[in-house]
């Protein structure tokens, strides 16, 4: 397979990849796949359904009859799942955790790749996730490897939610950044890591403007060689 012209970005929960990824997709004029969201689509149809998330045998045997499909209005990514747009509901903290659960059954993360894979089949687009350089997108013309220290994640997301007007500790957010690091890192199925050829971005002590033309310049750097 050649090289393509793609942008893949891995890193762990957090660490602004969705953020970032849009903004370049903005400037370059590529399309923008959230593959989280793709995940967070199919754990509401879970939900919806009464699964618990470590009910492993019931999952793999409902995967089938979620028919999942991505669109795009305005330049944004809308999931559609049997029918329904699901959008709205992709941020909730309880869909964010079945996700995470879910994400780590094989038949899962067989239905989005594939999915994945097609949207890139079709043009150019920056992708991010936790196995996009690693396994859906192995050609991409630049990886990325975006991550930050735990505790400042943690920062970013408990203003995120106090913002919203949430009630929250940042103790416990911290926390759960942390145990969902190591779920995903040591899930069984595409485990979160860093590709040997991605490059590592930390954007810890970044602000969001500064990682955008770090990556920029990755990229235009990579599509020139």
């Amino acid at each position: 397979m050649t090289k393509n012209r793609s942008i893949a970005i891995d890193g762990p929960a957090g660490a602004g990849k969705s953020t970032i990824a849009k903004e370049i997709a903005a400037k370059l004029d590529m399309i923008y796949v959230d593959t989280g969201a793709m995940y967070r689509a199919m754990a509401i149809y879970f939900l919806s359904l009464g699964l618990d998330g470590k009910d492993e045998a019931g999952i793999c045997a409902a995967c089938g009859g979620a028919d999942v499909s991505v669109i795009y209005e305005n330049g944004a990514q809308q999931l559609i799942v049997n029918g329904e747009n699901v959008t709205p509901r992709l941020r909730e903290e309880v869909v964010g955790q079945m996700a995470s659960n879910c994400a780590v059954y094989g038949p899962v993360r067989s239905k989005l790749v594939e999915l994945q894979r097609e949207l890139a089949d079709r043009t150019p687009v920056i992708m991010d996730g936790r196995d996009i350089g690693s396994v859906v997108l192995p050609n991409a013309g630049l990886k990325v490897y975006l991550t930050a220290s735990v505790e400042e994640r943690a920062r970013r997301r408990y203003k995120e939610l106090i913002e919203k007007g949430e009630t929250c500790d940042i103790i416990e957010v911290e926390k759960t950044i942390a145990d969902r690091d190591y779920q995903d890192m040591h899930r069984e199925n595409s485990p979160l890591c860093q590709a040997e050829d991605a490059v590592l971005v930390d954007s810890s002590n970044m602000t969001a403007a500064q990682v955008v033309d770090t990556i920029l310049d990755l990229y235009r750097k990579a599509v020139a060689e």
